[in-house]
């Protein structure tokens, strides 16, 4: 099922910047020297493509496509990972903020960066492992044939729209910025 790969890609590209952050965080927490600006730009990323382009995906039309096969949202694995995108959701806005105030000059905020940059980063590795070895197969057999080809033709209207505004290329920059700024 085509758009499973793209999610899936997606994953990676997230992965990348995970890693990143992971190294960024783990410096910062032994007291090294990180710009609170890699914080804000790595939440810029989160928000930007992790949560706007994937998560648009994966709510707007696979989950939706996976309810109209007959899964529930109020339970399973549907209302697990919206949940988990709401939890990843608050670890993004404490990260942002926490690295505001760093960059304001509060350094007692380092260890709200750290906690929240930690949270996120075990929360979307579990979560993405979920996706791509439950979820996602449970998916293409669960969704029709007519229905892939619905959910392929929503997935490119998306990412037509998304080229149209050079998204997919802003973060995959970024993701290259983030990678390069703490050398992973």
């Amino acid at each position: 099922m085509k758009p499973i790969e793209v999610l899936m890609a997606e994953h990676r590209v997230i992965e990348r910047v995970l890693t990143a952050l992971e190294v960024g965080t783990e410096r910062l927490d032994q007291g090294g020297n990180v710009d609170p600006g890699f914080f804000i730009d790595a939440t810029n990323f989160i928000r930007g493509f992790a949560d706007g382009c994937h998560h648009q995906k994966e709510e707007g039309v696979l989950f939706k496509a996976m309810v109209q096969a007959g899964m529930p949202t109020e339970e399973g694995p549907i209302a697990v990972m919206l949940a988990e995108h709401e939890q990843a959701r608050t670890f993004t806005r404490g990260l942002l903020d926490a690295a505001q105030r760093l960059q304001a000059g509060d350094e007692e905020a380092a260890a709200a960066v750290v906690h929240n940059a930690r949270g996120y980063a075990a929360l979307l590795r579990q979560h993405i492992a979920k996706e791509d070895g439950i979820l996602f197969p449970m998916a293409a057999s669960v969704i029709s044939v007519s229905q892939q080809t619905e959910v392929e033709a929503a997935f490119q209207r998306l990412e037509r729209e998304d080229a149209a505004e050079e998204i997919p290329d802003k973060y995959l920059a970024l993701a290259e910025k983030l990678e390069h700024l703490v050398g992973s």
